[in-house]
């Protein structure tokens, strides 16, 4: 027998590393984290969910947007204010996440190693230090591993980024700035974020999108409701275009020339497209594991296992969805399968969540999915304004789309656009993945008023239409 010094390493302590440490120390077994950033929590606290979230939250505050609908007019705080105000609330909330991963760590007897790790052999990991400028090395050796190193932003060389008006995500986490304009390069999850946020402060937005269409993945009515609101809050989309140059003028400001001939002025520049894996130094040479062109790792969608069956990968680092939920699941069950217990799946749909101004969420099957799957389906449509829940927050713009199948009139899918979606959507969530449809959700009773009242008003919307012999005697 082969005595190694734990039974499962994790290298990177985010989502995906946490959770998959935590429950192999709860099947018995020694586990330690290596991680290279001063804390633990990996993107998802220091750059990437957390932050991004935050910052949302405090601008929605600061200035006062959810009661937008009842005001004529705005009281807004000044700049300085808004932005001592937003990076308080950043970091308390960032401090007490990281003491809460300490604690859960610690109650579950997991090291945590600080530093960077590199496979040395199939079992080896040497670990790099530098602890108040001193530098040390050592070595561990573990029977089974989990690669959670997730992602780091996209930076092509083509891109003149300088830290102060050519950024990407990290650098507005790090200090979220108040340009007089900003210009958002990729209009995906990260860069409509940030868009939406940047919008709700009153600064100028334009984002531009190689993509004919903002966010193919989410159902068309959905993004059609979401684009109009975007529109109507002023942001300026620039759907279909390329970036020919950039040049700086004297001031730094970013002038970007569109293959289109157009030009785009603006104070700041924003590049959200794409993130790329944080493999560069983890030597998976040495272990003979290979990455695509985006550090991505290819796993057995099963087991999690990369090719070598003791080393697995989570999260972000193996592609989309790239959600911390569904990150914290994958970790979940590769540490069960490393070990030989049988994982009970909650359910085979997840839910995505955008937290844009409004916010999305969706699960299961978009209309077109579902029609392009052979099914007969009926849409339920509620819009926020039939609630009166929506008029008592003002949230009228917002929509909640239900696709029932006409042949056993179970619930397909369900996509949100609006205030408090990503909470919605957990509803939708339980009767998919318990087999329910399109007869609990028109007859259950929700509280009323509330905004989870819009699920019965879809569901008799989709009733009120179905073809009377589809109808329940």
């Amino acid at each position: 027998m082969v005595k190694f010094d734990y039974d499962f390493v994790v290298i990177g302590g985010g989502p995906a590393g946490r959770r998959a440490a935590i429950q192999a120390s709860k099947l018995g077994k020694s586990v330690a984290v290596v991680d290279d950033q001063k804390s633990i929590g990996g993107v998802s606290v220091h750059t990437g969910t957390l932050p991004s979230k935050t910052i949302r939250e405090s601008v929605l505050s600061v200035t006062g947007w959810r009661d937008q609908h009842f005001k004529s007019r705005q009281h807004r705080n000044g700049v300085q204010e808004m932005q001592d105000s937003i990076s308080s609330r950043l970091a308390t909330t960032l401090g007490d996440e990281v003491e809460v991963i300490d604690n859960q760590l610690a109650r579950n007897n997991v090291t945590v190693l600080q530093g960077k790790a590199k496979f040395s052999g199939l079992h080896k990991l040497a670990i790099q230090q530098n602890i108040r400028g001193r530098k040390t090395s050592f070595s561990i050796s573990a029977s089974k591993f989990l690669i959670a190193v997730g992602t780091k932003p996209f930076r092509p060389k083509n891109i003149p980024f300088n830290g102060t008006t050519v950024i990407d995500s990290d650098g507005v986490a790090a200090n979220l700035p108040m340009p007089k304009s900003i210009t958002v390069v990729g209009g995906g999850v990260i860069g409509l974020e940030y868009a939406t946020i940047f919008s709700t402060l009153e600064i100028p937005v334009t984002v531009v999108e190689a993509r004919e269409r903002l966010l193919e993945f989410i159902d068309r009515d959905i993004v059609a409701n979401f684009v109009h609101q975007l529109t109507e809050h002023g942001i300026s989309l620039r759907l279909g275009r390329t970036i020919d140059k950039i040049s700086l003028d004297d001031d730094n400001h970013p002038t970007i020339l569109l293959d289109d001939g157009r030009q785009l002025r603006s104070g700041m520049l924003l590049f959200t497209a794409g993130r790329i894996g944080a493999v560069d130094s983890l030597g998976l040479e040495k272990v003979g594991i290979e990455c695509d062109s985006r550090g991505r790792l290819v796993v057995d969608k099963e087991t999690l296992q990369t090719n070598q069956p003791h080393i697995y990968a989570a999260g972000d680092i193996i592609g989309f969805p790239a959600l911390a939920s569904t990150s914290m699941e994958q970790g979940r069950q590769a540490a069960c399968h490393a070990f030989g217990v049988p994982i009970n799946c909650s359910g085979s749909s997840f839910p995505l969540g955008i937290y844009s101004i409004p916010e999305i969420a969706s699960i299961g099957l978009s209309e077109d999915d579902a029609r392009e799957q052979g099914f007969q389906v009926e849409i339920g449509i509620a819009r926020f304004q039939e609630t009166s829940r929506g008029h008592i927050l003002g949230n009228c713009q917002g929509m909640l789309k239900c696709i029932f199948d006409l042949n056993d009139r179970a619930l397909l899918g369900v996509h949100i656009v609006g205030e408090g979606a990503t909470e919605l959507i957990h509803i939708g969530q339980a009767v998919i993945n318990l087999n329910g449809g399109i007869d609990y959700l028109s007859d259950n009773v929700f509280n009323f008023p509330t905004l989870a009242e819009a699920y019965k008003v879809a569901a008799l919307d989709a009733y009120n239409r179905m073809p009377k012999a589809r109808l329940r005697a």
